[in-house]
């Protein structure tokens, strides 16, 4: 009898859960700090069948943990009804002619003026609901009244100054490929910039600055032909496009893109970013570099553009393999000290199970600690949930753990300030959390 193995993306951890559930009161080890009272939400893909083509492209499926006065009081997880989970529909199904509600909604969970989005990039966000008994469930496309007629970035970045959500839409078949979105305090779209650039890349995410904008221009390009006729992701690596970087002044957001050229590289995920001084024309970021899309590790490195000397300073941080690059998202755009991403290393010897770790960056002294995960256990994405007022000062690090000896999945709580040291607390989930994307602490408001 013949027997077939799945593809990598819907095996083991990868593959999907087929139910929806809420289950109340959930066991935990150790204690969790009652400074916590929201829901630590995460999306990710989680096909409906067996025949996702890629990884990228399952429906996307929201858990939520809730805990309130040192309990963990439920866990819940729900499909993001787009209309390609209820009706089947596509983005390209039309042609060059986009559906941007049609798609999966799987990547990211962000609020923004009272709403919560999931989000995927190159369509219209989804509305969750946050009313209790109804909490995840799917209201419907966010499209800001109308007002936003491209898709939205899944890595949009909230100034914590003016309250604004700073966004862009990439795609298409036909310029303009990058528009640049604003949205202010009470969620009303205010700034939609269309950006001239050569070709339509996957620009994954960009920089936030208390002054700046700065987009990646990057040579992963736009494959028409597999879009509408294939099967895969539909974009490839190519390194003679070259690689550069666009700034744009917030005070001017119609003003002209200053580009500069970088080495050819990949850039999923920014750490963070921030102006180099007062008057400087500086600007530093620290980002997860693919030196070859596809093909290679991300590492942790450092850019600086000179606006004056019209050049940029490229340093790699660290040899580690990382990914999911966080801070404390009251530092986007400002000087942050700390800076954590996920590692999953080489396999532990004499049980050939993954060795993972969260590390956590001193930016300022160049230094480095880890908390490190018992073999087999492997952690996703971890959010940062504040202790106080103090931005950049104490909180934790929230992340749901595979676990493959149990084949089932924890919520890990770490003291960000002390990585090193064992778990805070460790809420024992009713199940498995498929691998997935990003997430966030939405604390009670």
């Amino acid at each position: 009898m013949m027997t077939t193995t799945p593809v990598p993306h819907l095996a083991q951890n990868f593959a999907p859960v087929m139910d929806e559930m809420t289950v109340r009161d959930l066991e935990v080890t150790g204690a969790i700090p009652p400074e916590l009272s929201g829901w630590y939400v995460r999306n990710g893909p989680n096909p409906q069948d067996a025949d996702s083509a890629h990884w990228f492209f399952g429906d996307g499926m929201v858990h939520g943990v809730r805990l309130d006065g040192g309990r963990a009081t439920s866990y819940r997880n729900r499909w993001v009804r787009t209309t390609k989970y209820t009706d089947g529909r596509t983005t390209y199904a039309n042609g060059p002619e986009e559906d941007l509600a049609a798609g999966s909604a799987n990547t990211h969970v962000v609020r923004h003026a009272g709403r919560t989005f999931a989000l995927v990039e190159g369509t219209l966000p989804y509305e969750l609901d946050s009313r209790p008994g109804r909490e995840l469930d799917t209201i419907g496309a966010h499209d800001f009244g109308g007002r936003l007629t491209t898709g939205m970035t899944a890595h949009p970045k909230t100034c914590p100054v003016t309250g604004e959500l700073h966004f862009f839409g990439y795609g298409g078949f036909k310029p303009p490929f990058l528009t640049y979105h604003r949205a202010d305090a009470s969620g009303a779209l205010t700034v939609s910039r269309p950006i001239n650039v050569p070709a339509h890349t996957m620009m994954h995410d960009f920089h936030l600055t208390a002054s700046y904008l700065v987009f990646m221009d990057l040579p992963v390009l736009f494959d028409q032909d597999t879009a509408l006729h294939g099967d895969g992701l539909p974009y490839k690596w190519h390194p003679t496009y070259g690689a550069r970087l666009g700034v744009l002044r917030r005070n001017d957001p119609f003003g002209v893109v200053r580009w500069l050229p970088i080495e050819p590289c990949y850039v999923f995920h920014a750490l963070n970013a921030y102006d180099g001084g007062p008057d400087s024309g500086r600007i530093v970021m620290h980002v997860a570099r693919y030196p070859v899309y596809n093909e290679t590790n991300a590492t942790l490195w450092r850019w600086e553009i000179d606006l004056d000397a019209g050049k940029v300073t490229e340093v790699q941080i660290d040899d580690t393999p990382c990914e999911f690059p966080r801070v404390d998202d009251r530092l986007a755009g400002q000087d942050s000290r700390f800076g954590h991403v996920t590692v999953a290393d080489s396999p532990h010897v004499g049980t050939g199970l993954p060795r993972s770790y969260l590390v956590r960056y001193d930016l300022h002294s160049g230094t480095a600690t880890r908390h490190e995960f018992a073999a087999g256990r492997t952690p996703g994405e971890a959010a940062f949930a504040a202790a106080d007022d103090t931005p950049g000062g104490p909180g934790w690090l929230l992340s749901y753990v595979y676990d493959a000896s149990t084949d089932k999945s924890d919520l890990v709580i770490l003291d960000a300030q002390n990585v090193v040291a064992p778990p805070v607390a460790t809420i024992h989930l009713p199940r498995r959390v498929p691998f997935g994307f990003h997430g966030n602490w939405l604390p009670d408001e």
